[in-house]
């Protein structure tokens, strides 16, 4: 009785359980690097365009080879797959930015971190809000989770961004370097505790939600080892692919930003979307599933990551180089960061959201960057 099915459906079904590498996922990233050692961006207007091509299919191909990778080790640990992926690649841009001598290395990681809070804190996870609602209606996740994520991530925020502004040690915005080494030991401390929690003493605090719709993960074979293996070389070469082409293009994009009359502050939002890009698309692809408990694992572990990896990274070479680092933040963007967690508080106090919280958090990310662009 079990074998009397319908053998077209059977077939189909077989073939939906088989993980598939596609071969565009595995061509594009080689693409990339190849696109990257030909410089191809400096080819004039024709180069430019090939190169921007190009590194949107790395974004596209690092969200599949993630969740192939996601898919084999499972929940919460295929979250933190991305997100650390992604924040690895991020320190290195930053720090390859601050040595090259170009800019104002005095605020760069400043500003980078609080783009990359902002555009996942309000811009992420109201989309993924926004989306899951519109689809599902109201959605669950398990607030234990989600409220252990922002109460370390309000902690790293205000020691690493806020704090430096009321300081003595050292004029304006600035730590001593005491300081700095301070702060780069509590947020790694701060971020592996989180860590383990996590990922071993509460690892059904972020798991998904029983009710969810899992059945595309729930019933699909893990990829094998090789596969996995493959996959995780092609989401690394992809990742890179999108920062080291992100910031070959970035001449192009402040003199675009700038033939448009907007503040240079614009670039760093937009190399910051851009690294960005392989997560914002997992997640929304996941609120539309209705995981938004995977959605916000992603979320806040990127938010998580990008404050305790990369001030940690930044702040001991600011102490080696000698590079003087401002973390402070004026007082508009202050503003923007309270609001920001006052409102996550509220919309994600109660395990259930709607396109209402989308919504506020999606406005409250138009706020930032119309502030970013009219002063």
């Amino acid at each position: 009785m079990a074998q009397s099915g319908n053998p077209d459906t059977a077939k189909t079904a077989h073939a939906k359980d088989v993980p598939v590498l596609p071969i565009w996922s595995l061509v594009v990233p080689v693409a990339g690097v190849l696109a990257i050692l030909l410089h191809v961006a400096y080819l004039g207007l024709a180069g430019v365009i090939i190169a921007a091509i190009i590194m949107m299919g790395c974004v596209l191909a690092a969200v599949h080879h993630a969740e192939v990778v996601a898919h084999k080790v499972g929940e919460p640990f295929g979250t933190l797959v991305l997100a650390i992926a992604v924040t690895i690649i991020e320190v290195a841009l930053i720090v390859s930015l601050m040595m090259s001598g170009d800019g104002d290395k005095t605020t760069l990681a400043r500003d980078t971190v609080f783009a990359a809070v902002m555009i996942i804190m309000n811009g992420i996870v109201g989309l993924c809000l926004l989306v899951g609602g519109a689809r599902h209606h109201e959605q669950k996740f398990v607030l234990r989770g989600v409220s252990s994520a922002l109460c370390v991530l309000a902690a790293m925020a205000s020691l690493s961004l806020i704090l430096p502004n009321f300081t003595s040690s050292a004029p304006g915005s600035f730590y001593s370097p005491p300081q700095l080494i301070f702060v780069a030991i509590v947020s790694l401390i701060l971020y592996g505790t989180f860590v383990l929690v996590q990922t071993v003493r509460h690892r059904d605090y972020f798991l998904p939600a029983g009710d969810g719709d899992l059945s595309q993960n729930a019933h699909a074979e893990p990829p094998t080892h090789t596969q996995t293996l493959i996959a995780l070389g092609a989401l690394i070469a992809a990742l890179i692919g999108v920062v080291l082409l992100a910031k070959s293009l970035s001449p192009h994009i402040e003199k675009s930003v700038a033939s448009a009359g907007l503040p240079l502050a614009f670039v760093g939002i937009l190399i910051a979307a851009l690294v960005l890009a392989p997560e914002s698309l997992a997640a929304v692809k996941a609120a539309r599933r209705n995981r938004l408990q995977t959605s916000l694992n992603l979320a806040l572990g990127s938010a998580l990551a990008t404050i305790g990896l990369t001030i940690p990274t930044v702040a001991v070479l600011s102490v080696i180089m000698g590079w003087p680092l401002s973390l402070g933040l004026d007082p508009k963007s202050m503003i923007l960061l309270f609001l920001s967690f006052i409102v996550s508080i509220f919309s994600l106090g109660t395990g259930r959201t709607t396109i209402l919280q989308g919504v506020t958090h999606l406005v409250i990310f138009s706020a930032y960057l119309f502030v970013t662009i009219v002063p």
